[in-house]
């Protein structure tokens, strides 16, 4: 994975994403079969569908991990495979299930290298990542270790972390994938308003388990065996009685919650 040699420039922020009929294997195996998709510039789009249907792949072609076999991923219009990579990679920030944290302080953690970042924005992006309360209790503050891998927090406080990481970086496109799937519902909620907020200045794409983490989502995208089966919003999904409604049955019959209306 390069950068071509003559790169073309990505355009001004929010950008929309497109995945034109793109076609991915991992050796022999089928991963994506032709997938199709827009995320509309300055909204949140939500990818759900069962285990193994290429949603975190999905990411992946994004951020350029992988490229396509066949197919297009444009971001801006502009295909990933012709733009510059260090460029690419600036305009996006990823949060995932497994939080990667340093054997550094919470703010080290937090602003991962960056320079110069005014307090108050940090304060913002802790607030808006549900980390204040965590912040109250914590003996040094923000200079509090965290110990290795941030073995000194839950596995929802590490979340926390990653989300206002993500947050004060303030990227074009945010990549939440599973990102708040160790938060209790109060916590979920109040990071969910956050990011609300801000609709407008992000194109924001999610995958998520729980629907209730992606129910107020601009556009749900169901996938299924690397194929878009729906598209819409969580209750014209529920109407139409198809793969989404079936998937919040599951739900419905476990510890999940999701409303029908």
């Amino acid at each position: 994975i390069t950068s071509p040699a003559a790169p073309r420039a990505l355009p001004a922020p929010p950008p929309e994403i497109r995945f034109n009929d793109v076609h991915l294997s991992y050796g022999d195996a089928p991963v994506l079969r032709g997938t199709g998709l827009t995320a509309a510039a300055g909204r949140t789009t939500a990818i759900v569908g069962p285990s193994g249907a290429g949603k975190s792949t999905l990411f992946h072609l994004l951020t350029r991990l992988v490229d396509p076999d066949r197919g297009a991923v444009l971001i801006g219009g502009v295909p990933t495979v012709a733009a510059d990579l260090d460029a690419l990679r600036r305009q996006i920030s990823v949060v995932t299930q497994e939080t990667n944290l340093f054997d550094e302080s919470l703010r080290d953690n937090i602003l991962l290298g960056q320079a110069d970042v005014p307090e108050a924005a940090l304060t913002r992006a802790i607030e808006a990542a549900g980390l204040s309360e965590t912040l109250a209790g914590l003996p040094l503050g923000l200079e509090t270790p965290v110990g290795p891998r941030g073995a000194a927090l839950s596995g929802g406080q590490r979340q926390r972390v990653a989300i206002a990481r993500a947050l004060l970086r303030d990227a074009p496109v945010l990549l939440l994938d599973e990102a708040t799937s160790a938060l209790d519902a109060r916590t979920e909620a109040a990071v969910q308003r956050a990011l609300a907020r801000t609709d407008g200045s992000r194109t924001t794409l999610v995958i998520a388990h729980r629907l209730s983490t992606v129910r107020a989502a601009n556009c749900i995208v169901v996938l299924d065996r690397g194929r878009v089966v729906e598209t819409g919003r969580h209750d014209q999904l529920m109407q139409q009685g198809g793969a989404y409604a079936a998937l919040a049955r599951i739900q419905l019959s476990g510890d999940e919650k999701v409303d029908e209306a």
